[in-house]
């Protein structure tokens, strides 16, 4: 090992020892690269930290804290698992997003060891942003950056960089994100293979054990670590799959269709021969499957979920719902809006009236969240004989109204539009599901 080498890996050593005296909740993340002198300037594949001594010599030279706060840099980029993104995201936009959420991260805990000169530069721009997106965290930014394109991105990438991003796109790809969906239009999500799926498992768990540990740090720091806990909740958040959901409100039904478990083809061709065009045993022509049958669709109508929003969830149900392996040719399907009162129930007993219904669909109501009324409907409903075996209601809300006190006789999930990464409490005997509004 050279000089250099030996100086610029001891500047790192003392960065990050620097790092965990500060921030302990840190400490399995700090410990986790291998040191490894190379020609990138400042660089990780996430088990690695790639480093040019000359570049990090120069570095600590004209700025002592610049050091440190490259590093705790590179290590959220980590922990918030950017590197673990798809094969088709626009690589210039979303380094430019997870370099300003790490930034605002690390600005955002007002430590003298990362107050680099570069922090106060930032302001005027992290102000500007905080206007329409918020919390800073890449998905948000990404989304903002592709809708509004940056003037001068170059320029916003230089004030927000820490370290070079180039392996994080030479990392092997799987063909699946991380939450089963590998959709091109999704936005960036976690896609991995073989060494790399080790790897990304562990930067989960050390983000998940940070998630908790920072409940008691907050109580301690206040507001500082706002930010950090934000972007924590944005990538550990769970991930719903809506159409698996769905189907545990199957109930059963026979279906015109050939089951090919329960046929013998053996004593059937027997019989062909043996009785000239005579089978012996005919073919069963029902089958038993899962099918949706009898369903509610409760909509949250109060002004914090209406309009677009409602439509498109609507629609996205309904598309589920029409596949052949979810939807009976009859149904008896109950579309109730809400806000603190009843205000509109249609029944749907086809496809055909689905897609009139959608057509001429109105968002009715735009006053306060009350979920029992919803509930006493499908009660008065059930008395009347309206459903014969009433499998489930799914209600789109964003969780803010009151809950009945009593479980129902079916099972009931609500569904939260989550936005600033709220967490609304459910009852006991409720489903909880949380979709990003880019999920619906």
């Amino acid at each position: 090992m050279t000089q250099a080498e030996t100086l610029a890996r001891e500047i790192l050593l003392l960065s990050r020892n620097t790092l965990l005296v500060n921030l302990r909740f840190l400490d399995a993340a700090l410990s986790q690269f291998a040191l490894t002198p190379a020609s990138q300037p400042f660089a990780t594949d996430g088990q690695n930290l790639y480093y040019d001594p000359r570049h990090v010599l120069l570095c600590y030279k004209e700025e002592k804290e610049a050091s440190v706060r490259n590093y705790l840099h590179l290590v959220f980029h980590c922990v918030f698992r950017h590197m673990y993104i798809h094969t088709l995201v626009d690589q210039a936009l979303w380094d430019l997003s997870c370099d300003i959420a790490v930034e605002e991260v690390i600005n955002s805990l007002l430590l003298p060891s990362t107050a680099a000169r570069r922090q106060e530069l930032q302001q005027t721009e992290l102000n500007r942003l905080r206007q329409t997106v918020n919390p800073l965290t890449a998905e948000k930014l990404y989304r903002h950056f592709q809708d509004h394109p940056p003037r001068n991105p170059g320029e916003l990438r230089r004030l927000f960089w820490g370290d070079d991003h180039t392996l994080w796109y030479q990392l092997p790809k799987g063909t699946a994100s991380a939450d089963g969906n590998s959709d091109e239009n999704d936005p960036p999500g976690e896609r991995s293979s073989g060494l790399s799926a080790a790897m990304e498992q562990t930067w989960k768990d050390i983000s998940a054990r940070m998630q908790m540990d920072l409940e008691n740090f907050s109580k301690l720091q206040g507001d500082r670590a706002g930010a950090l806990t934000q972007n924590l909740l944005a990538v550990n958040r769970e991930r719903y799959d809506y159409t698996a959901f769905l189907k545990k409100f199957a109930v059963r039904g026979e279906v015109m269709r050939l089951d090919p478990d329960e046929f013998d083809y053996v004593y059937y061709t027997y019989g062909l021969r043996l009785y000239q065009n005579m089978p012996l045993i005919e073919p069963l022509e029902y089958r038993e499957v899962k099918r949706i049958r009898e369903f509610v669709i409760a909509i949250d109508t109060s002004g914090s979920v209406a309009g677009e929003l409602v439509q498109k969830f609507v629609q996205k149900t309904y598309n589920m719902l029409k596949s052949t392996e979810s939807f009976f040719s009859k149904i008896n399907l109950h579309i109730i809006q809400c806000d603190a009162d009843i205000q509109e129930d249609v029944k749907i007993t086809s496809q055909e009236e689905f897609d009139a219904y959608l057509k001429t669909m109105t968002i009715k109501g735009l006053g306060g969240t009350d979920f029992r009324p919803v509930f006493a409907c499908v009660d008065e409903l059930r008395r009347g004989k309206e459903f014969q075996n009433l499998k489930g209601l799914i209600y789109f809300t964003d969780g803010y109204g009151s809950f009945p006190k009593k479980k129902p006789d079916y099972d009931a999930a609500f569904v939260f539009v989550e936005d600033e990464y709220n967490n609304p409490d459910v009852p006991p005997w409720a489903i909880k599901l949380v979709l990003q509004k880019d999920e619906i």
